[in-house]
């Protein structure tokens, strides 16, 4: 199923990247080493994983321009159309197929993905990928702060925890950006409260503010917010 066609000699330098990020996940690794040897030759910045789920783990983590995705993996969920909004979700170049494309044609969208049939040519793959950066290039994308699993969509006031959804109130979203773009800082409630409400409130308020987000946020996964007595809040691990 995987394999290249002839001419798998052809210099990548006719088309050149500019240390752009790519990840690619393939199951076969003399497949994904290829790939990745190639793409550095042309020079990208590459990651690897060998199933859906790691590569999706990949994403989350770290940020990436462009997705090489073998799209007849078994655990895809979550790195096409299902993957959260506040995870800017990268182009992706799939490797499929003739008997996956029935399949894979509602995932295709354009300037967002394209695809490569196996046995594919390197020469191909490279200029399937440049024109999907390049359409990344045209516009800004709107993005919100973010720490380890926790993101935020500035665009839509939309927050995430993992793949979670976080349902918060416009108070609780204004504390936990101002949490996040200070994060490992110790905010003390004074700051809060002016962050949040513009003005000074009683002490609890911050307190019953605090323990309603904590819940949203900490009811799964690692503890995020933290008291630090006497002082104030901290976001961190």
């Amino acid at each position: 199923m995987y394999g290249t066609r002839s001419g798998t000699d052809e210099r990548p330098s006719a088309v050149r990247g500019d240390g752009q990020r790519v990840l690619v996940v393939v199951g076969d690794q003399g497949v994904s080493e290829l790939l990745s040897t190639t793409l550095e030759l042309a020079g990208y910045r590459v990651g690897t994983a060998r199933t859906g789920a790691e590569g999706m783990a990949r994403i989350v983590a770290d940020r990436f321009d462009l997705v090489v995705l073998d799209a007849t993996l078994p655990d895809l969920i979550g790195l096409t159309r299902g993957l959260r909004p506040a995870v800017e979700r990268p182009p992706v170049l799939f490797l499929t197929v003739c008997e996956y494309l029935d399949s894979l044609v509602p995932e295709l969208g354009p300037g967002h993905e394209d695809y490569v049939t196996m046995p594919f040519r390197i020469a191909e793959v490279l200029a399937r990928a440049r024109v999907l950066l390049r359409g990344r290039d045209r516009g800004p994308v709107r993005r919100g702060p973010c720490y380890d699993d926790l993101a935020l969509d500035d665009a839509t006031c939309q927050a995430w925890r993992g793949q979670r959804a976080l349902d918060l109130t416009p108070a609780e979203y204004r504390l936990l950006r101002h949490l996040l773009v200070n994060a490992d800082h110790v905010l003390s409630k004074e700051q809060i409260c002016r962050h949040v409400w513009g003005e000074d409130r009683a002490g609890n308020a911050i307190e019953k503010l605090v323990s309603r987000l904590r819940h949203k946020v900490d009811q799964e996964g690692a503890p995020l917010i933290h008291t630090r007595r006497g002082f104030g809040y901290r976001l961190g691990r």
